[in-house]
């Protein structure tokens, strides 16, 4: 029997425009599409601080993750985008501080630009929902 897709959107111009979904969630697996920390007007939260920008952002999929079932606990990957590779400590710092001792795995990539001029970091992630596996 397929898996039902399920979908949470959280209102921003970009989703709409572009065309894609804030997270998607197929049996227990949950894909969490890039997220800057911007607000659903697109307005920048903390436009000079990476760590701020990061923490932000990870509230936000967290929010996502737990619509659609999950939580930090089932993340297995991050992805994360910086602008300034210079400001990897600020990112790191703030993704050890919201993982904690969970350490899922982690690839950090600086970039040209972002979908906005202010944003300073973008991140992925992919959660597993160990109970929903066999003998989860």
């Amino acid at each position: 029997m397929p898996h039902q897709r399920q979908r949470v959107l959280t209102g921003t111009t970009w989703e709409e425009r572009n065309g894609y979904a804030r997270a998607v969630r197929v049996g227990p697996f949950v894909y969490v599409s890039g997220t800057i920390a911007a607000d659903e007007a697109g307005n920048i939260h903390a436009p000079e601080s990476t760590f701020l920008q990061t923490m932000y952002a990870l509230d936000k999929i967290e929010g996502a993750l737990e619509k659609l079932g999950a939580t930090k606990r089932d993340v297995v990957r991050t992805r994360i985008f910086v602008k300034h590779i210079r400001n990897q400590d600020d990112a790191g710092r703030a993704h050890l501080e919201f993982f904690g001792d969970l350490m899922p795995c982690c690839t950090m990539l600086e970039v040209s630009a972002l979908a906005s001029p202010m944003a300073l970091v973008e991140i992925e992630v992919d959660a597993v929902i160990a109970a929903e596996l066999p003998g989860g």
